[in-house]
């Protein structure tokens, strides 16, 4: 026969089963390469590039997520440790303010200022899993109602936090409240708990948990996506108007393109015997370069301008110019 496990028990079971089969670092790598390709997805898209024709590595993905992740890891970062803080200073509160009423108890009697602060401490937690909950709802109806309302430039974040924030505050708040009642399990009427229950909560418990956990991450990685995004756009725009940091380049082709861009300058090269390159193009720089062919992009920006594909075959010369700053 096989001895059953508490509830709590088979759960961390299966999340370390979970854990064996999908390694850290497995999870590390998709998750920066996610956020990696959604940013990079934004950048080139603001000049009409589908970043899917690049040709990108996933180590070159891997690479890019460090600049669209550096504001969520510190604010993470920093907010944990706030919470960390947080939890160690309410629970010392609570601990202190339980063994003062349960002194004044066994010498004046209920109803002491230890009492009435505990009393304060559990108002304060019962508004604040109130307001939780008025976060989530909130979160919620910006939710469903994303057909009218997702042309606001910020829905996509404020729509996840404030549904993180409001479980985390609702979540919280209820544990603080928990705490509360098995430190004073008189006021709970301990001795009239009905046996049999116990697995039962730990199961609910435990349920609940791993609902707050999963819905904490969620909405935490849809905050984050949306932060790359922004970063991806926000790099792209830097561009935009420093294109003079871009490599310049002089492309020499053997047919004329008709590019219509003012800031973009074509010579007629001359006829030479063995000549096959016939039109020279100033005035470009090198966006990036992918799998046998370059982005470029006029040195001004405009928004007329289109981004130029050129393969690397043998079809076009490609002359790369100094910087003209002596050494």
């Amino acid at each position: 026969m096989t001895e059953d496990k508490p509830p709590g028990s088979q759960l961390e079971h299966w999340i370390n089963v979970g854990a064996t089969i999908i390694a850290p670092t497995t999870l590390l790598g998709a998750l920066l390469f996610y956020f990696g390709y959604v940013s990079s997805r934004a950048q080139y898209a603001y000049f009409g590039v589908d970043v899917d024709t690049i040709g990108l590595s996933t180590q070159d993905y891997i690479m890019r997520s460090p600049q669209p992740l550096l504001v969520p890891l510190l604010v993470l970062t920093l907010g944990g440790a706030g919470l960390l803080l947080t939890q160690a200073a309410v629970r010392g509160h609570i601990a202190a303010a339980v063994a003062a009423a349960a002194d004044e108890a066994d010498t004046a009697g209920p109803g002491g200022r230890s009492a009435r602060h505990l009393e304060r401490i559990g108002r304060v937690a019962r508004w604040s899993r109130a307001f939780g909950l008025a976060m989530i709802v909130a979160g919620v109806f910006l939710l469903f109602g994303y057909p009218y309302l997702g042309d606001w430039a910020f829905y996509a974040l404020v729509t996840p936090l404030l549904i993180a924030a409001g479980t985390a505050l609702a979540a919280y708040a209820s544990r603080v409240l928990q705490r509360m009642r098995r430190a004073l399990p008189e006021a709970e009427g301990a001795g009239n708990r009905v046996p049999g229950r116990a697995d039962g909560s730990t199961m609910a418990r435990w349920t609940a948990a791993v609902l707050v956990y999963v819905v904490i991450a969620a909405t935490i990685f849809w905050a984050t996506a949306t932060i790359a995004q922004w970063s991806g756009l926000g790099l792209a725009e830097h561009e935009a108007l420093s294109f003079g940091d871009l490599p310049s380049v002089i492309l020499d082709t053997k047919e004329r393109l008709f590019l219509r861009d003012p800031y973009i300058r074509e010579t007629v090269l001359p006829a030479s015997p063995g000549q096959t390159f016939h039109f020279r193009y100033r005035g470009l720089r090198l966006l990036i370069e992918g799998q046998d062919r370059m982005f470029l992009v006029p040195d001004e920006w405009s928004a007329s301008d289109s981004t130029l594909v050129v393969p690397l075959d043998g079809s076009v010369r490609v002359q790369f110019q100094f910087q003209n700053q002596a050494p």
